[in-house]
């Protein structure tokens, strides 16, 4: 895990992003929490990065309100906001991520309210 790297881009997502906080794990990692308001509600979502940071995407989980039902959601809980073989560790950020994670929630806000995902697809 690049904790430079990681904390280069924290300060940078804290100057797009309003609510944009930082934490520390008890085994010395971090993880960052955003507000995000696609629309009327308001989500706060957890993003964990791995060790093999920036070469792997970061987990993105929707942590308030809890989401029971939703897709592109993986069996472990956390959003499908990028196929993993899209992911460039040379172009992607975490500002990169919580715009897309604020992109997933607005989709998902579509699908509750149409039955049907907005956009591209693609299986894995």
């Amino acid at each position: 895990m690049n904790l430079v790297r990681i904390y280069a881009e924290f300060n940078r997502a804290k100057q797009q992003f309003s609510h944009v906080e930082m934490y520390k794990t008890s085994d010395g990692n971090v993880f960052v929490k955003a507000a995000l308001q696609p629309s009327s509600q308001v989500y706060i979502v957890s993003i964990y990065f791995s060790e093999a940071y920036p070469n792997r995407m970061p987990h993105v989980y929707i942590t308030k309100p809890t989401i029971e039902i939703a897709r592109h959601r993986y069996k472990e809980g956390h959003i499908c906001y990028l196929h993993p073989s899209m992911w460039n560790p040379g172009i992607h950020d975490l500002s990169f991520v919580i715009a897309r994670a604020a992109k997933w929630l607005s989709k998902h806000e579509i699908w509750k309210r149409r039955g049907v995902w907005p956009g591209a697809e693609i299986k894995h």
